[in-house]
């Protein structure tokens, strides 16, 4: 059975014929998809995801999001944490925007509305024409000026 269970996932996640390919020689993405099966084949109540689709190319990120939903479908629950907030706001039913703490709970169309984009974005924010675009700058704090502080650093004494 647990074979079966093995084959099946591995199938789910179109990687069947990566079964005896060594988890180091997979690419990344590959990875993420082996990942995802070996849960699938563990048959959870609850998936815990951190990221799932970060790093993967498009018509993977529709796979395993399809995937999800459809464990979803049959009752499963699926938390995951994402920064894609366009996959958030189409493909989850609720969701929780955190920046230090809470800063909004609800339906998946919170994280297209421009006050809890603030609160949770801090100053990384560009209006444009009056439509809010949340600046991806996941590395500017490499080279950040002196004194310069940035939303997501700790407040320090």
């Amino acid at each position: 059975n647990d074979r079966r269970a093995v084959h099946e996932a591995l199938g789910q996640v179109q990687m069947d014929h990566h079964l005896q390919t060594q988890i180091g020689r997979l690419s990344g993405g590959q990875r993420r998809r082996v990942f995802l099966a070996r849960a699938l084949a563990a048959e959870p109540d609850v998936f815990l995801l951190d990221e799932p689709v970060t790093g993967i190319d498009a018509t993977t990120q529709e796979l395993l999001m399809d995937l999800l939903e459809a464990q979803a479908s049959r009752g499963k629950t699926v938390v995951a944490t994402t920064h894609d907030l366009a996959c958030a706001a189409g493909r989850f039913q609720q969701v929780l925007a955190v920046n230090r703490t809470v800063v909004a709970y609800g339906p998946s169309n919170l994280v297209l509305d421009a006050k809890v984009l603030a609160a949770a974005y801090g100053g990384h924010l560009l209006v444009i024409d009056g439509s809010t675009v949340v600046l991806d700058d996941a590395h500017h704090h490499d080279d950040a000026n002196p004194g310069e502080r940035h939303f997501h650093e700790q407040e320090r004494s």
